[in-house]
């Protein structure tokens, strides 16, 4: 992998957005050209207890230190919808096995009916599976989703203002039934010293991804000049960055952002927690009018063949879904996948 360059990612303090209005005026300012020219940036000022943040590292360590076979009995082959552990080198991106093991945690639904012909996301709905003799993973866990859940929506309704639309702009699709998207995650250190993807290079497809860092480092964003930005971690923050679904609402004035995971040196461990935020799965994305002034910064859509937008959020999470976890695929959407080729 190419070598970092010295840039650091915009630190935005997410409080200034409930300060006095000349302050709000100046922090959406600076949000905009956050969002607009990196797509990344640091979040402090979210009012997330400390107790919390600390917390969902501390479950996190005790369930990846269960023996492989108490992890096995929740992992995500079990699940049709891609929810519970994926042992290290089971998930792929760019088609090449990222080095990390992790659980996967989404809405706790019941599991719908899907008959022939309806949208095939109705096939992601479903229930989590938790480990046995755990509880503290799933009330910590839960605990901490309400608050990313919280900081993220605040955090997108500030983007909603910063693009001239009322802060409520984006609200219709993010009732009880959006869906978010919890990874807990354990990067082993490398197999060997060149191979180094914990994380392929990749965009996120919801909406807004918040992630909690622990102090090892390892997140790369890519810049526009194609080099690649240490998101070094930054004490009490969240990194945040713009998922695909705002770069078709806005017509690409926001980019979402390819970023990747270098896999810690070999003998070191490290732990982060993402939190997607994703709409409901029916929800189609629009194209908001922009002010004449933004609009003119709008670069459009991106066209990539081997990621191609959908405005549909379901559909862009299903391909998503089978192309990462493709052993979860074969077993649960065959028929998908051989019509697909």
């Amino acid at each position: 992998m190419s070598s970092p360059t010295a840039r650091a990612l915009p630190l935005i303090d997410i409080s200034r957005f409930r300060g006095p209005a000349a302050d709000r005026s100046a922090f959406l300012a600076d949000l905009r050209r956050a969002a607009h020219e990196v797509g990344f940036f640091y979040v402090v000022g979210h009012g997330v207890p400390e107790e919390l943040t600390s917390g969902i590292f501390a479950v996190a360590r005790e369930f990846f230190a269960l023996p492989l076979e108490d992890r096995l009995a929740v992992e995500n082959l079990r699940s049709p919808q891609f929810r519970g552990y994926t042992r290290t080198g089971h998930e792929y991106t760019g088609g090449v096995p990222d080095w990390r093991e992790q659980l996967d945690i989404g809405p706790e639904r019941a599991v719908l009916e899907v008959g022939t012909g309806e949208p095939l996301w109705r096939r992601l709905i479903g229930p989590n599976q938790w480990p046995g003799g755990l509880p503290a993973l799933r009330t910590t866990t839960l605990a901490w989703q309400a608050e990313a859940l919280r900081v993220s929506r605040e955090v997108l309704r500030a983007l909603a203002a910063a693009l001239g639309q009322d802060e409520g702009y984006f609200d219709t699709w993010f009732d009880e039934e959006a869906s978010t998207h919890v990874k807990i995650v354990r990067y082993p250190g490398r197999p060997a010293d060149d191979v180094d993807q914990g994380v392929g290079a990749h965009k996120d497809y919801g909406y807004l991804a918040l992630l909690q860092q622990d102090d090892v480092g390892g997140l790369q964003v890519q810049a526009a000049d194609g080099g690649w930005i240490d998101a070094t971690p930054v004490p009490g923050s969240f990194v945040v960055n713009i998922g695909e679904m705002l770069e078709i609402a806005t017509q690409g004035y926001l980019t979402a952002t390819r970023h990747r995971v270098v896999s810690p040196p070999a003998g070191v461990e490290r732990f982060s927690v993402p939190f997607f935020l994703g709409p409901r799965l029916d929800a189609v994305v629009e194209p908001l009018e922009l002010p004449a002034d933004l609009a003119a910064g709008a670069r459009g859509v991106s066209q990539e063949a081997d990621n191609p937008l959908h405005a549909a959020f379901g559909d862009n999470a299903v391909v998503g879904w089978l192309r990462s976890h493709p052993e979860v695929a074969r077993r649960w959407w065959a028929d998908v996948v051989a019509e697909r080729g």
